[in-house]
């Protein structure tokens, strides 16, 4: 039995974006004072521009306040993202299998929506049935409400859904919500594992009977 709806994060698995967001972070991080490095990396990816620019806040020393530093990140994460968007690998190859199969699928990210909406004008809107940004819930990743509330937008119960994620953030909000857990890393920060996460090496791996075997069986 295929998955009630498969639950995709956007920046790092659908599209090749988390290298555009150290290389935003990095740059504004410059221009305060602070060099990044790969302790920065679990305050970096996966989360939503607050986050980061709380964490760069907090370690520059000419720090211009979080505020201003959110608004300098969204700044360069958006130009950089105008300028190139490249679907990862397997990416559209999964989205056209599911909506062949008729198996709705959402858009989970912790962006903002106008970057959302920047990368959906190149990668598609119609390959989803829903689409959540930062904006569409009170706390984002790696709290479960992202997931619970797509789950919830479908009318879906979150435990026979598979959420397909790449860093160990996003792997913590949609365990935290009750999915399954399709892990593709993009970077080297390790994901624990999990007894309902799966990790691959790459999306061209996932086909529909590997997402149906992560939802058989009684849900937890």
């Amino acid at each position: 039995m295929l998955p009630s709806a498969v639950l995709f994060d956007m920046d790092g698995t659908l599209v090749d974006t988390e290298h555009l967001w150290w290389d935003a972070t990095e740059e504004v991080a410059a221009r305060i004072g602070y060099r990044l490095g790969p302790v920065d990396l679990p305050e970096v990816l996966g989360h939503a521009v607050e986050h980061t620019a709380a964490h760069l806040d907090r370690a520059a020393p000419d720090s211009p306040g979080a505020a201003e530093l959110a608004a300098r990140l969204n700044s360069s994460f958006t130009a950089r993202v105008a300028a190139q968007v490249v679907p990862r690998p397997g990416a559209l190859a999964l989205l056209a299998s599911l909506r062949d199969a008729a198996v709705p699928t959402a858009l989970v990210s912790a962006s903002p929506r106008q970057v959302v909406d920047l990368v959906l004008t190149h990668l598609g809107r119609d390959w989803f049935t829903i689409t959540l940004a930062a904006e569409d819930t009170e706390r984002t990743k790696p709290d479960p409400a992202p997931y619970l509330a797509a789950a919830a937008r479908l009318g879906l119960d979150p435990a026979r859904c598979v959420a397909v994620e790449d860093t160990p953030t996003g792997v913590a909000s949609a365990a935290a919500a009750g999915c399954a857990v399709l892990a593709v890393p993009s970077s080297d920060a390790a994901i624990p594992a999990g007894p309902r996460i799966t990790l691959l090496s790459s999306l061209t791996m996932a086909d529909l009977p590997l997402l149906a075997g992560l939802t058989a069986g009684p849900a937890e």
